[in-house]
């Protein structure tokens, strides 16, 4: 199948950086309407401005989560001989450091592995990060992210 060592040719490789999008008030909001995490810290933008070190607003954690989907139309892993893929999950989600609200964020993905999942399946490991425009220090996310590929029959 030529299709899977494609795939695993592109282990250790960067497979996807995503267009920049922007982490405005009315996206924090609505993550914070949508989800009930509505502290203070992310939806008072007088309040934050006195009370933080940020001087603004910050986004949710799971706000930065939520906008991964999205970022995976990036990915340039192979289709050739695939049904579908799915979400598997986490092995490690970090929230290195704040997102204030009107800062733009992009998604990284590399492939760190493939492994075999099933007799038709395969798992990807993703290392994702969320970066934020104009800051070298940190990303804003670090995860280890797992796609499973059904591959087909």
């Amino acid at each position: 199948m030529a299709h899977i060592k494609t795939i695993h040719d592109l282990v250790g490789k960067e497979v996807g950086v995503t267009p920049w999008i922007v982490i405005d008030q009315e996206k924090i909001d609505n993550h914070a309407h949508n989800t009930g995490d509505d502290s203070w810290i992310h939806i008072d933008p007088d309040r934050a401005a006195k009370e933080t070190p940020f001087g603004s607003t910050i986004a949710q954690g799971f706000l930065l989560l939520s906008v991964l989907p999205d970022m995976t139309k990036s990915l340039t892993l192979p289709t050739e001989g695939v049904a579908y893929s799915v979400n598997y999950g986490f092995d490690r989600v970090r929230i290195v450091q704040p997102v204030t609200v009107d800062s733009r964020v992009r998604g990284r993905f590399e492939l760190k592995k493939v492994v075999s999942k099933g007799h038709h399946g395969l798992l990807a490991y993703l290392d994702t990060s969320i970066e934020i425009e104009g800051d070298d220090i940190a990303p804003a996310l670090v995860a280890e992210w797992l796609e499973y590929i059904r591959l087909e029959e």
